[in-house]
């Protein structure tokens, strides 16, 4: 079968190896609890949501597979979506190429979602895997930047910065996940940039790897849900974001 006549597969590849440490002390990230649910659970049933997505990876710290997997099975998660769970790595790239290695081999496009985003929607979801489908090789959701964003001379923490560029607002957004992507577009990327790229964008961003790549990555709009939870602010934002969507019987 031609890659022209193959059906269109989407996984979604959620690193959950991380610790989360501007969250303080306790369990990782990606476990803390949110409305009484540990965070990755919100995140898996997020892709899940998706019709389009047939599997999800987790990718748990290398040490806590098992936990990992014990806690998906005490949840409901939606029957048709195969999950899987495996070791990651000591780097987030290296817990991604985790994931993609262990996607079932039919599939032809991925997703790869921060599990710290745990309440996107679904129609940004499918608007990413929509945006795939039609050809765009990487993906990305975005939204415009509310605040004006100043260049600085990087000094010493808490220290006066000179601004050295003020660019312009109306060009830039803020990048969201997940970011969909055809699955040999990313795998070369990882495979291409593997050496040395531990440093800069590309060990915590993978539209920017393709970027590196010289593809074109396309964003589409992406929803103010889907902001990541880092501090504890964004725990207690996320927090009344769940309650008001529980209370209105839309989750």
């Amino acid at each position: 079968m031609s890659d022209e006549t193959r059906p269109h597969r989407t996984a979604a590849v959620i690193p959950a190896a991380g610790r989360g440490v501007r969250l303080g002390p306790g369990a990782p990230k990606a476990l803390r609890a949110l409305g009484g649910t540990p965070m990755l659970i919100h995140a898996v049933r997020a892709m899940a949501r998706s019709r389009a997505v047939s599997a999800v990876v987790v990718v748990a710290p290398s040490d806590g597979a098992a936990e990992v997997r014990r806690l998906l099975d005490e949840h409901a998660l939606p029957d048709r979506t195969e999950i899987l769970v495996v070791p990651g790595g000591a780097t987030r790239q290296e817990s991604v190429r985790a994931g993609l290695a262990a996607l079932p081999a039919d599939i032809t496009s991925v997703l790869i979602h921060d599990a710290a985003r745990p309440l996107v929607p679904v129609d940004t979801v499918d608007s990413v895997i929509e945006a795939v489908r039609a050809g765009s090789p990487a993906v990305v959701p975005a939204l415009p930047l509310a605040d004006t964003v100043k260049e600085v001379e990087p000094g010493k923490p808490g220290e006066p910065e000179p601004v050295v560029a003020t660019p312009e607002r109306a060009r830039l957004r803020a990048v969201q996940t997940p970011q969909g992507f055809d699955l040999a577009t990313l795998v070369r990327a990882h495979e291409e940039l593997a050496v040395g790229a531990a440093d800069g964008e590309g060990a915590t961003d993978d539209a920017g790897m393709v970027e590196r790549l010289g593809v074109t990555v396309m964003a589409v709009p992406g929803h103010e849900e889907a902001f990541k939870v880092t501090r504890p602010l964004d725990l207690v934002l996320a927090e009344a974001v769940l309650a008001r969507r529980r209370a209105t019987d839309a989750y």
